[in-house]
């Protein structure tokens, strides 16, 4: 059987040193991203052991919502994988170079909608100087804002959710990053053309968003971590169970899980 396993990288496969320890354990880690000279992402290094036979034993797909800059920072252990996702759903990477033909697919489906230059003009409006760090384009994509979120007034976030949706966009508070991405724009769209492409029989999916919802419900299985929005948030689906674990520890249970449960429909072995 051919199966595809679709992660979320931020907070969910890999993490930030404040973000690795949201369950307040400290195993040893390995670096996997190193951003101005500096390392910046981690996982445990049992989770980067297990990484590797995992990848050999199905198809193993990064989904984020970085935009290509920042995902290209990140190198995780075992070979490049085959297949990538980046910017949400919008920007699908094959043996890693940009499938263009998927991008543009993407720009003409976003330019029927609610238009990012009103939304952008919108952030900048109630992104107040107190509580924000800066405010970015993500490749004409979506928008977000670094923000102190312990500055965020009460009610803001719930606010700006009703605003969004009224115009076919959503919003998203990761960390200090609070996103604004069009309805239109989706992880899962972008995982069901590479199901489609791969020839997968079963979809597994991780994420810890309500970015990855979509993603984790179009799945045939997923698993979110026991942090992040979906935890906070009570979010829960029949098809998605939840870690044990919080922080860096919670990714290393993620992988255990996708090679467990790939092993169990590839008749025990793991093999494709």
């Amino acid at each position: 059987m051919n199966v595809l396993a679709a992660t979320d990288l931020d907070r969910t496969l890999i993490y930030s040193t404040k973000a690795s320890q949201l369950g307040g354990q400290k195993p040893p880690v390995v670096c996997v991203e190193v951003h101005d000279g500096k390392q910046a992402s981690f996982m445990t290094e049992a989770a980067a052991q297990a990484i590797v036979p995992l990848a050999a034993a199905c198809t193993l797909v990064p989904v984020t919502t970085r935009v290509p800059a920042q995902f290209e920072r990140v190198t995780l252990p075992g070979p490049a994988p085959k297949y990538a996702i980046a910017g949400n759903g919008g920007m699908l990477y094959v043996d890693g170079v940009l499938d263009r033909t998927w991008s543009a697919a993407v720009a003409g489906e976003l330019a029927r909608g609610f238009p990012l230059a009103d939304v952008w003009e919108q952030a900048g409006h109630v992104c107040r100087p107190e509580w924000t760090v800066k405010l970015r384009n993500a490749a004409e994509l979506f928008c977000y804002a670094v923000v102190h979120p312990n500055r965020l007034p009460e009610g803001f976030v719930s606010d700006l959710s009703g605003w969004a949706a009224e115009r076919g966009w959503r919003i998203s508070l990761q960390g200090r990053k609070l996103y604004w991405v069009p309805d239109a724009l989706t992880k899962s769209a972008a995982v069901a053309e590479i199901a489609r492409r791969a020839d997968a029989d079963l979809v597994l999916a991780a994420g810890d968003s309500l970015l990855d919802t979509d993603l984790l419900l179009a799945a045939d299985l997923g698993i979110h971590p026991r942090h992040g929005e979906l935890y906070d948030t009570g979010w829960s689906a029949p098809n998605v169970i939840q870690t044990t674990a919080a922080g860096v520890c919670a990714g290393e249970q993620i992988i255990a899980w996708f090679a467990a449960t790939v092993a169990k429909f590839s008749g025990g072995d793991g093999a494709r």
